[in-house]
């Protein structure tokens, strides 16, 4: 009699809506949906992993220019861009957790929260880049070439920042750029490209990463975005819930990235003062 029952229930769990029939159960198919996605962020890791090599070679080599180009970088934004994907974390987590319970409405609550946190996170970051792109510090073709005066205003720049700051000024006007090239001696031309050079690195690097990393918040935001919808049309319930807890994965390793990115950046030069 046991044995009709348990033939019933499997005949039954073959039958579910949510398992595919290459399946024999739903635990097989959240097995082997986990597997894959962790599989997949292996591949990321890979994939962030020549970036993270290139900047440790490069710091290794240029470590003073590298710390000297770090402290451009405002450690306010960073900072508070840490605590905001902190947040978006918890966020994905309470909606794996509401998805696990069943709680259809929260789960796809907390998603669009999620998503909320990753558009602070990008709207922080989108003042920080128009910051650097108006003091020159996005690098160009000729930044270190014929116009290595770019690295001389973008010190410049920071000098006047932070003795306006010192006044207790928000406010401060950018430098010149006829009067960062007159404030520099010709002779000191060549050690200029040198310097200049060094710091491209720094901030290619950067650029790279950073913009890297945004793109799969974008991308993330896409994917969130999608199972929400399918969170209020009542798809995931105690039984299946992997869309949920796969994207969760995908969030937490953008987080991670994040987590990486800010000391090695932002904190580098930090002991060298403001």
């Amino acid at each position: 009699m046991s044995a009709i029952k348990e033939t019933v229930q499997d005949h039954g769990q073959h039958h579910h809506k949510d398992l595919a029939h290459h399946f024999d159960t739903l635990e097989q198919q959240h097995d082997a949906n986990t597997l894959g996605m962790w599989a997949f962020l292996l591949t990321e890791v890979l994939f962030f992993g020549g970036l993270f090599a290139a900047y440790t070679i490069y710091r290794y080599k240029y470590s003073a220019m590298f710390e000297e180009a770090s402290n451009h970088l405002d450690i306010t934004l960073g900072a508070t861009n840490t605590v905001i994907l902190i947040l978006s974390s918890l966020t994905m987590a309470l909606a794996v957790r509401c998805s696990q319970t069943g709680n259809s409405l929260w789960t796809g609550r907390w998603l669009l929260i999620t998503i909320a946190f990753g558009l602070m996170f990008l709207g922080v970051k989108y003042v920080e880049w128009k910051h650097d792109y108006h003091i020159h510090l996005m690098p160009g073709k000729d930044w270190s070439g014929k116009d290595w005066w770019h690295w001389q205003y973008a010190k410049k720049a920071k000098d006047m920042e932070t003795e306006a700051h010192k006044n207790g000024s928000a406010e401060h006007s950018l430098p010149n750029r006829k009067d960062v090239l007159a404030d520099n001696d010709p002779s000191l031309g060549v050690r200029g490209i040198q310097d200049s050079q060094q710091a491209r690195l720094f901030f290619l690097l950067y650029f790279c990463m950073t913009s890297l990393h945004a793109l799969h918040m974008l991308v993330g935001f896409v994917l969130i975005g999608i199972i929400a919808y399918f969170a209020y049309q009542g798809a995931y319930s105690p039984d299946y819930y992997s869309p949920v807890e796969n994207i969760g994965l995908y969030w937490h390793f953008v987080d991670i990235v994040w987590i990486f990115l800010f000391p090695l950046l932002y904190l580098l030069g930090a002991h060298m003062g403001h």
